[in-house]
């Protein structure tokens, strides 16, 4: 048996970019035009402002803007977690979360550490505030599944090898269960160099694939914690799904999907 991503398909890609600068206008139009899905994390303290030099994306316009996508949290002004109170740390995420379900009218429970900074007390206060994964910065150029949800390591920055490591992805490892390529970034890295050209490529080069998932960060977190919550009689001839998602895998009987509250024999 072989997990699969929803629909039976073999591997998934995410984005994930930061701060809800201006430029993000342009990024959602190529992800859009592309038929990708990228998770947007903003800080809601900032939305409406300016840098000095370029604008934030305006409350008003979160919820249009990122249709389709996810919005989550960066926290509300973009402070260093690992330097601040364990009450300031709350405030920064709790709230955070309130005004952007407020703007979306959705769930927000995603995060990405501002600065990349983290330690086990954020985590720990991330997860009592409802938080159910958190990105870091870490590359790992790698294509595995988190090992921990709540220190997300992505496959690569959008400028670090990406258009080799797309190539690779298209033909992962086979030893490699759920292969997931993860990129992350600011959209003001392009805007302020007007260049587009990687992410473009890059874009032209992962579409239209039949066999990969094009989710968002917690579309994957949700799917990948439900095949871990799978359980299985002990001489592993039947699986149970206790989750309200479906989980689909190869076996020998050929690609099937395992239905939310539903026991099948393998």
């Amino acid at each position: 048996m072989k997990y699969l991503y929803p629909q039976g398909k073999a591997k998934a890609l995410t984005f994930s970019y930061d701060d809800g600068q201006e430029y993000d206008r342009k990024l959602v139009e190529i992800f859009n035009a592309h038929g990708l899905k990228a998770t947007f994390h903003l800080n809601s303290g900032t939305l409406g402002g300016n840098t000095g030099a370029e604008d934030f994306v305006k409350p008003e316009e979160v919820a249009t803007l990122y249709a389709g996508h996810e919005v989550a949290c960066h926290g509300v002004q973009h402070k260093n977690l690992s330097g601040i109170s364990a009450q300031q740390i709350m405030v920064e995420l709790a709230e955070d979360r309130k005004a952007l379900e407020k703007l979306t009218g959705k769930m927000v429970q995603g995060l990405s550490y501002a600065f990349g900074r983290y330690n086990q007390g954020v985590k720990e206060i991330a997860k009592s505030v409802g938080i159910k994964y958190s990105r870091t910065v870490n590359g790992t150029c790698e294509f595995y599944p988190p090992i921990d949800f709540l220190e997300w390591h992505p496959t690569c920055h959008h400028d670090y090898k990406l258009l080799e490591l797309g190539d690779s992805f298209l033909t992962p490892p086979g030893y490699v269960e759920l292969p997931l390529m993860y990129v992350w970034g600011h959209s003001f890295e392009f805007g302020r160099s007007k260049d587009w050209s990687v992410i473009e490529a890059f874009a032209d080069k992962m579409c239209g694939k039949e066999d990969i998932w094009y989710a968002t960060n917690m579309e994957i977190c949700d799917y990948i914690q439900a095949t871990r919550s799978l359980e299985f009689s002990a001489d592993s001839h039947m699986v149970h799904n206790p989750t309200a998602i479906s989980v689909w895998m190869s076996t020998d009987k050929g690609i099937i999907e395992l239905k939310s509250g539903e026991t099948i024999a393998l």
